[in-house]
């Protein structure tokens, strides 16, 4: 039992060695880019059409790949796998491509769509991507209290525009919430001069206030600070990522040296024996 225990605990460190080495690694990513590629070729209804059976062949043998890599790292990582969020995220996205969707599984075709989620698996081969996504999901609450900011912005301005501009300009003012679809229009500076600002200008010669005070409030400042909360969070990642690796460097070293000295100590005792038989046949003589 003892043995089979350590046979198994042997196997799981060598298959470790080969999931987390960068050549494995490096052709799982090469093999995420070829499916994503091929993936948007496959939308082509006229290429798709000549190379069919091929197409389907490649994507088979990459979620054949995909199935491997994550057997190897279930095997070797047991219960811990499940520990990682990337790990969870890379779990869902091959499981939902084992999904069938021909024959009496046609049902099942809507999962089709979902098979271009396998892309995303570029995130989690990809430290900087890695970091950005972080970044962004540990800034939602932050983002979220800046958005309800931007919300009162938005429904403070709403209610001025429906008020000065309704009677006039009732597609863009007429509600409540069409004046909030307008300016969000406008705060994307997507043609809010000439499509609508000075249209609005050319009936009311002052409400280039109105406009240019919500576009530096909300585009210019708000924007601004949402952007900088995000950017902040990267930075912080990083750093963390940074100290990590230093720690873990360091702790190799330690270990390499832990190592050294273990040999030079057992070669320090191969060597007293040596000298202690040495002076006990020089005592016999």
């Amino acid at each position: 039992m003892l043995s089979n225990e350590l046979n198994k605990k042997r196997l799981q460190n060598k298959v470790k060695k080969i999931v987390e080495n960068s050549l494995f690694q490096n052709f799982i990513l090469g093999v995420i880019i070829l499916n994503a590629v091929l993936l948007g070729v496959m939308t082509y209804p006229e290429i798709t059409s000549r190379f069919n059976y091929t197409f389907n062949l490649i994507s088979n043998i990459c979620v054949g790949i995909f199935t491997v890599e994550i057997i190897l790292k279930l095997f070797c990582y047991g219960k811990k796998f499940f520990k990682s969020g990337w790990n969870n995220f890379d779990f869902i996205i091959v499981l939902i491509s084992l999904v069938p969707t021909a024959g009496a599984f046609s049902s099942f075709r809507v999962f089709r769509i979902l098979r271009a989620l396998r892309a995303l698996r570029l995130i989690t081969h990809l430290e900087r991507l890695r970091v950005i996504v972080q970044a962004i999901i540990d800034s939602i609450p932050n983002v979220a209290w800046a958005s309800g900011l931007l919300l009162v912005i938005f429904y403070i301005f709403s209610i001025m525009g429906t008020t000065m501009f309704s009677a006039d300009f009732p597609d863009w003012f007429g509600t409540l919430g069409k004046s909030m679809y307008t300016l969000f229009q406008v705060m994307t500076l997507e043609s809010w001069s000439m499509g609508i600002a000075r249209p609005v200008i050319s009936h009311f010669p002052y409400a280039w206030i109105y406009f240019v005070s919500f576009i530096l409030i909300s585009s210019f400042i708000v924007m601004n600070v949402i952007v900088g909360v995000v950017v902040n969070a990267i930075s912080e990642i990083s750093a963390d990522i940074k100290k990590e690796k230093e720690a873990a460097k360091f702790q190799a070293n330690n270990q390499d040296l832990k190592t050294e000295f273990l040999k030079l100590k057992n070669q320090m005792s191969i060597v007293e024996n040596l000298l202690e038989i040495q002076d006990s046949k020089a005592d016999r003589r």
